[in-house]
């Protein structure tokens, strides 16, 4: 006999705490789905970084049609990163395709930091597997990606307003409806 909780969430739901959430000025939310079974290291890192505000309000400093969109510097040149050390990479078979979010690293395989770029279509990051870490997918919110200024910069780059991570929970309503209780 199998018992159910009532609670239990379908085979196919992403469990919010596996999620990081972006709001962009193109709109938002973006939902990407954590892959630790296959990046632990990366996923601890962006959780860290979105949870400290790092991300809040930098820009997609390289965006490029039909292949990736990338963020994740403080100065928008693709040179920055956080106060952390490197990561050691963390490949893996995982198929790049379109929603894929991957780690952006230097020359050195060993020199991931904070950037990461979003793939914009399933054959555009293809060359990409095995060679650089995925942390993530996004599973809602690619509508949003995909409005992103084009460019290396872009002339009026967009940028993440807001990275967090797990559910955004709406605020409780401080003011309920006005009216008698029943008795």
């Amino acid at each position: 006999m199998i018992l159910m909780s009532a609670t239990a969430q379908p085979a196919n739901a992403t469990d919010p705490a596996k999620t990081v959430q972006l709001e962009l000025s193109t709109g938002g939310p973006v939902v990407i789905e954590l892959l630790p079974e296959i990046a632990p290291k990366h996923v601890e890192r962006i959780k860290t970084l979105a949870s400290e505000g790092f991300y809040d309000n930098l820009t997609f400093h390289r965006v490029i049609r039909d292949f990736m969109a990338q963020t994740g510097d403080p100065t928008g040149t693709g040179r920055g990163g956080s106060k952390y050390d490197d990561l050691p990479a963390e490949f893996s078979h995982y198929q790049y395709k379109r929603g894929t979010v991957g780690m952006a690293r230097t020359e050195n395989p060993n020199s991931a930091n904070s950037q990461f770029f979003i793939c914009f279509t399933d054959s555009g990051c293809r060359g990409l597997t095995g060679q650089y870490t995925v942390w993530g997918q996004v599973t809602s919110g690619m509508e949003y990606v995909d409005a992103l200024a084009i460019g290396e910069p872009p002339g009026t780059p967009d940028k993440i307003v807001k990275m967090t991570v797990g559910e955004e929970k709406a605020p409780e309503d401080a003011n309920p409806a006005s009216g008698t209780p029943e008795e």
